[in-house]
């Protein structure tokens, strides 16, 4: 138990760097990014891909197929965010997903709604509108296209759960990441083809946070996941936001705005309830 707690500490405390070596890598394309991002797990898990003894296309494989595809437009959403805009903006507009988990698990699988859920849904929207009440909308506005694509992202990355937890029981935690990452490496390829003055260093950073956040990352996950609730690691996942928030802090001198910590308080609040409110194991 305690290991398994420990690693999704760690899980966490690695996630938080996601925004540092995105805006160090943010020389080169978006699209570049997303490349390193999707094709070095996929690589490393080539033999997954091809295994005979445990195929990958067995099942309801068009369902993952359709997640894989919503990911690639989460993913590119995902890296526009943390270029346009603060890690802070960010990593808390990003951690409304499980809202929008829980709306859709509300609209289409027919959960319940309490009227304590009711006044959390309300807590998590007057967060993100204190979060933008100090930007000028606008699309001119690097900020807002950054806090829009964090909302968007969140909303693609809830969908991509669903359809996702819809199949774990049916394929390995291998097999789900390379489902994740399958159409993505495929979509991002060409972009690696419009590469201008790309040095070695940015390349091997560009292999390290795929390697990192499309691995170590999810492993560490899921290998809490088996020993804990879902509900108790999703919450330590929380302090991706903590460990993120330093990290830009300390190694790029961002400061955080009080919408930013007003609203991100009421965010991680309305989030944390309502993932805590579904204790059963997945």
């Amino acid at each position: 138990m305690n290991k398994a707690i420990y690693a999704i500490i760690l899980c966490a405390l690695i996630a938080g760097t996601n925004g540092i070596l995105i805006k160090y890598l943010s020389i080169l394309s978006t699209g570049a990014i997303a490349f390193f991002r999707t094709m070095v797990p996929l690589l490393i898990l080539t033999p997954v891909l091809f295994s005979k003894s445990n195929p990958l296309f067995t099942g309801n494989y068009k369902r993952m197929l359709l997640a894989s595809t919503i990911n690639v437009i989460r993913v590119y959403l995902y890296l526009v965010a943390f270029i346009y805009t603060s890690i802070g903006n960010a990593v808390v507009l990003i951690y409304t997903w499980p809202i929008f988990v829980f709306i859709l698990e509300v609209a289409y699988m027919r959960k319940p709604l309490k009227k304590g859920h009711i006044w959390l849904l309300t807590m998590a929207f007057l967060g993100m509108l204190i979060t933008y009440s100090n930007k000028l909308f606008s699309f001119e506005s690097s900020d807002i296209i950054g806090m829009v694509a964090a909302v968007l992202s969140a909303m693609a990355y809830a969908v991509t759960v669903i359809l996702f937890k819809s199949e774990s029981s049916r394929y390995s935690q291998e097999q789900i990441i390379v489902f994740q990452n399958l159409l993505g490496a495929l979509f991002f390829l060409p972009f690696l083809f419009f590469l201008d003055n790309i040095q070695w260093n940015q390349i091997g950073v560009g292999v390290f946070y795929g390697f990192l956040i499309g691995i170590v990352v999810f492993k560490l996950f899921f290998y809490g996941l088996k020993y804990l609730e879902a509900s108790t690691a999703s919450s330590l996942m929380y302090i991706e936001i903590v460990s993120a928030m330093a990290l830009a802090y300390f190694i790029l001198n961002e400061t955080l705005t009080a919408n930013t910590i007003i609203g991100g308080a009421l965010i991680m609040t309305s989030s944390y309830f309502i993932t805590r409110g579904n204790p059963k194991k997945e």
